[in-house]
């Protein structure tokens, strides 16, 4: 990009500092000149002694006040430029880390020395900003390979399966083509998981009044059949939660949160317990399991993009490893919390707190 040329900090700061003791300079003189035309008168009258009159002054005190108007304009100058230095020593730090971050190093930090002050506050800012970039980068490298990896899967499967087809055309086909649907539908899935995973950090979507207690109703009812197979029961209450955001997205994260409590639970007789709640300024949406004991190191990994807990689950209703991740997504872009904590009985407690809808003015 081209840009004007200008003058840099540095000489701008050198050159107010030298101009501040030039005009220091020259009010000192300028007292010192009215004193002359004041008090000393311009003839003196004649006297015996030689005293010096105001012409006699003026001109033993212009020559020095000159020389001294020099002196305080390289003392200024030295001076301006040696202190500016110093002063723009920090911002010289910063921008070295910037370019080292430019080039792709987010482990350096600055590390300003030093009392709190204004350029201490910029560094820290600034280091607290490599830090959660450092962070994001190696979360997108983790998912992205892990993301490859569970796509790579399915594709896998179907080669393998078209190449045992092709292999045996006289053969019936028909369990290979049930095979090839239900991997193909997995894809389908992850790759939608994806995508909604995208438009949920992307924050691409429009705000509404949105009740949380009936997305709980709607999710339970869609997958009442699925906790029925599993032999589970679902407890909803609460009351009315009302907040701002989108109601695909939290429909969304209320059903990822009723499916993973009915999928990780106990074989038989287990229960889910969903709940709303309203507090002063937030919401909270309470989704509890039964199931078996989890430790708070594995509980702190679950949200972590294809993490399904003690193993990795292959069977159709386990999902991709993606439910709590979008989850977390979700409730990030709507500037809330997610919190996840093992219950001492088994299973697993997950808790979105949301900012509450602003009351309606009358």
């Amino acid at each position: 990009m081209d840009r004007e040329p200008g003058w840099s900090v540095r000489l701008k700061l050198t050159l107010s500092y030298a101009g501040f003791v030039m005009l220091v300079g020259v009010s000192l003189l300028a007292v010192v000149w009215v004193f002359l035309l004041r008090y000393v008168p311009v003839v003196l009258f004649p006297s015996p002694m030689s005293i010096p009159d105001r012409s006699d002054l003026m001109e033993a005190f212009l020559p020095k006040a000159i020389m001294m108007l020099m002196f305080l304009l390289v003392v200024g100058l030295v001076g301006g430029w040696i202190l500016a230095g110093s002063m723009l020593a920090p911002l010289t730090r910063i921008t070295n880390a910037a370019r080292q971050a430019t080039n792709g190093s987010l482990s350096h930090r600055i590390m300003l020395e030093g009392r709190q002050d204004e350029f201490r506050d910029l560094a820290d800012a600034f280091d607290t900003m490599l830090a959660r970039l450092e962070a994001h980068d190696a979360e997108q490298k983790r998912f992205a390979a892990n993301a490859s990896h569970e796509l790579r899967t399915p594709l896998a499967i179907t080669q393998t399966l078209l190449d045992v087809a092709r292999n045996d055309l006289d053969g019936d086909n028909r369990a290979l083509v049930d095979r090839l649907h239900a991997v193909n539908t997995r894809a389908i899935d992850l790759t939608e998981a994806l995508l909604v995973l995208s438009r949920a950090d992307q924050r691409s979507f429009t705000r509404e009044h949105v009740d949380l207690s009936l997305l709980a109703e709607e999710a339970t009812e869609t997958l009442l059949a699925l906790a029925e197979k599993q032999g589970l029961t679902i407890e909803t209450s609460g009351t009315i939660t009302p907040t701002i955001g989108s109601h695909a997205l939290l429909l969304q994260l209320t059903t990822n949160l009723v499916h993973n409590a009915i999928v990780h639970n106990l074989p038989d007789h287990g229960t889910v317990w969903v709940t709303t709640s309203a507090r002063a300024r937030t919401v909270l949406l309470t989704v509890e399991n039964t199931g078996e004991s989890l430790t708070p190191q594995l509980v702190s990994t679950l949200a972590e993009p294809f993490q399904r807990g003690t193993q990795r689950i292959r069977t159709h209703d386990a999902g991709v490893g993606l439910g709590l991740a979008i989850v977390r997504s979700i409730t990030q872009a709507h500037d809330g919390t997610l919190t996840l904590t093992p219950r001492p009985s088994g299973g697993l407690r997950a808790t979105v707190e949301l900012p509450a809808a602003p009351h309606p003015s009358v």
